[in-house]
């Protein structure tokens, strides 16, 4: 008689950093150059906002993601369940995870390393922020899905930005450090993150780190009985249908490709899904709506893949 059984499961894989033929510093999965490329994913939902309804609804995410041709996801200043990594990791997706933002923030540079003066935290937030970056890693540590770990996002609560990631390498060096997704930036970690918003530009480029583009895109298009909010919608451009905003997004995306041999080794579209008054998702923020044309978007997206 079997009175107790236990299932589980493991993955092996190696992300690193390369230098190619040209000098220039590669991402690297399985010792072989693989371009990362995925949506911003915050996982905010309307009827539970940071809680999904469903088991489910997390994998639904997940799918999609993968059904648009991305390899990879930024879950954007959030904390997930356990079942979403276990989902991500099922499912064969990479995740850059991000540390939560929080307190406030030091001047931002955006196009130059930072020469200003870092954000002075209080020992409280300090040994707030540490303790909880330390139980998202080890919350996550034996998901093989989750490959960079990003402790600041665009300057937000940035503070001794060489110490901490100095600390999460060292914590698990068997992953990749973005010290700053679009924020401040240092001579530190694995790579240096641009943002730009909505064409992909190069920004600055590091010779001793691979360079990504942790942010762009944003293209807003309002999908009429599926808003947040009918009369306040944002994105970074607005579009007036389906076709135009697909048009735009494979006009992006063909730049993107252009700007990989230049040096790009990630890319990061804003956004998975709708949120809140965001209208610059793929899909509308009840997810019945998928917004613009999932097979021109599957297509370009695997050619920008490839072109690494």
């Amino acid at each position: 008689m079997v009175i107790d059984k236990v299932k589980s499961y493991f993955g092996m894989r190696k992300i690193s950093t390369r230098r190619d033929d040209q000098g220039v510093v590669r991402l690297q999965l399985n010792n072989k150059d693989y371009f990362q490329f995925g949506p911003l994913d915050q996982g905010w939902w309307p009827d539970g906002l940071y809680t999904a309804p469903t088991d489910e609804a997390l994998l639904f995410d997940i799918k999609k993601t993968k059904d648009f041709g991305f390899n990879k996801i930024r879950k954007h200043v959030k904390v997930e369940p356990a079942r979403w990594y276990y989902h991500a990791d099922k499912e064969g997706i990479l995740v850059w995870q991000d540390m939560p933002s929080g307190d406030r923030s030091p001047q931002w540079q955006t196009r130059n390393y930072f020469n200003g003066l870092e954000l002075h935290r209080s020992a409280r937030s300090e040994e707030n922020f540490r303790r909880e970056w330390k139980a998202i890693m080890d919350l996550t540590y034996s998901n093989p899905s989750v490959v960079v770990w990003v402790p600041f996002n665009e300057a937000w609560g940035q503070f001794k930005t060489e110490e901490i990631v100095e600390w999460t390498k060292n914590y698990d060096p068997s992953r990749l450090v973005n010290p700053a997704s679009g924020g401040n930036h240092y001579d530190t970690g694995d790579m240096i993150d641009m943002h730009n918003y909505p064409e992909p530009v190069m920004g600055l480029y590091d010779s001793k780190r691979s360079c990504v583009l942790g942010e762009y895109g944003g293209l807003g298009l309002v999908v009429e009985g599926h808003l947040w909010e009918k009369n306040r919608n944002w994105g970074y451009v607005q579009y007036k249908n389906s076709e135009e905003t697909t048009n735009a997004y494979v006009e992006l995306a063909e730049k993107l490709k252009k700007l990989i041999p230049m040096g790009y080794s990630a890319a990061v579209y804003t956004q998975t899904t709708d949120v809140e008054i965001e209208v610059n998702g793929l899909i509308t923020y009840d997810r019945k709506v998928i917004k613009l044309d999932e097979n021109r978007i599957r297509k370009v997206n695997q050619e920008v893949i490839r072109a690494l």
